[in-house]
């Protein structure tokens, strides 16, 4: 093995090791909100905004990352892009720990599972990329387990596609600005700080602050969902760049399945018909997509 082979294995593993983490503290995370669920979704939100800003900042200056905060500031077109992925990312926030407290966390995990294809979907759709026959075929079932959850559940299932939505064209549109992934993510967390210091001091104001009368613990909670939202998304983005796409696109399903089994294990959910169709509709559809990600894989690695 020569030296470069043995630095790419060696940045791979790390790659592999950096993601592996992430998705296995998001799938994690569903008991840490579970843990918060009664004290309002909208405040938790808000923590999550402020505690990360010190956190992703830290880290930030740690990496040595800082150089492309100033030039982002000062773009208008950036920030314009920045501001509303910060608002796409903060309504997905908000909606899974929102549905972590009311017991729908199958709904969130389903989210999940959907999210890759409508990653997909929306890359044909808005960045003309054409979609081989097994994509199109893990799509086109994606939409059959929805229209089963809503005749068969009476109800679109709103949460799961809300989820999905936000979190594939927050993906779509960070695409555009040429801004790293943890440079970014703090730059969205500047511009959403103000809001959220707002609505925590108004709430303080009016005596309806979780933060400072349900105790101890609860103070303690709040505080940590910033660093349990600013690492696995920057060990993440740390993963991303040293794998390959086909890698990591197998990995995403790890913080879905463990979201799924803690919501019928740990919280006893119970499934019911249609979301049991439903599921198994996706789990088809996300083997076969997995399949042709491999397959692109293995043509790749054959022409290099």
């Amino acid at each position: 093995m020569t030296a470069t082979q043995k630095a790419q294995e060696e940045t791979s593993r790390a790659g592999f090791f950096y993601a592996l983490s992430a998705f296995l503290i998001w799938g994690c995370l569903a008991l840490f909100w579970k843990a918060t669920s009664h004290v309002d979704a909208v405040e938790v939100t808000a923590h999550r905004v402020i505690w990360s800003l010190p956190v992703a900042g830290v880290i930030l200056l740690f990496l040595g990352r800082t150089n492309d905060i100033l030039p982002t500031l000062k773009s208008p077109k950036k920030l314009g892009i920045l501001f509303f992925t910060s608002i796409l990312i903060s309504f997905n926030w908000g909606i899974f720990i929102w549905a972590i407290s009311v017991d729908r966390t199958l709904e969130a995990a389903l989210a999940y599972y959907i999210n890759p294809l409508v990653s997909v979907a929306m890359g044909g759709v808005f960045l003309g990329e054409r979609f081989n026959t097994a994509q199109l075929t893990a799509i086109l079932l994606a939409g059959v387990a929805v229209i089963v959850l809503t005749l068969m559940g009476g109800v679109l299932p709103w949460i799961s596609l809300s989820l999905a939505l936000t979190f594939a064209l927050y993906g779509l549109i960070r695409k555009t600005v040429d801004v790293g992934p943890t440079q970014g993510f703090l730059v969205e967390i500047v511009l959403l700080f103000p809001v959220a210091l707002v609505y925590v001091l108004w709430l303080g104001l009016n005596g309806n602050l979780s933060f400072a009368s349900s105790g101890i613990l609860d103070g303690f909670l709040l505080v940590m969902a910033g660093p349990a939202t600013a690492i696995p998304l920057i060990l993440y983005a740390s993963g991303a760049k040293r794998l390959r796409l086909s890698t990591i696109g197998m990995m995403q399903y790890i913080a879905p399945t463990m979201i799924f089994l803690i919501g019928i294990f740990i919280f006893g959910e119970e499934l019911g018909s249609a979301q049991v169709i439903a599921f198994i509709l996706i789990w088809i559809a996300l083997a076969i997509y997995s399949w042709s990600l491999f397959q692109m894989s293995s043509k790749q690695k054959k022409t290099t």
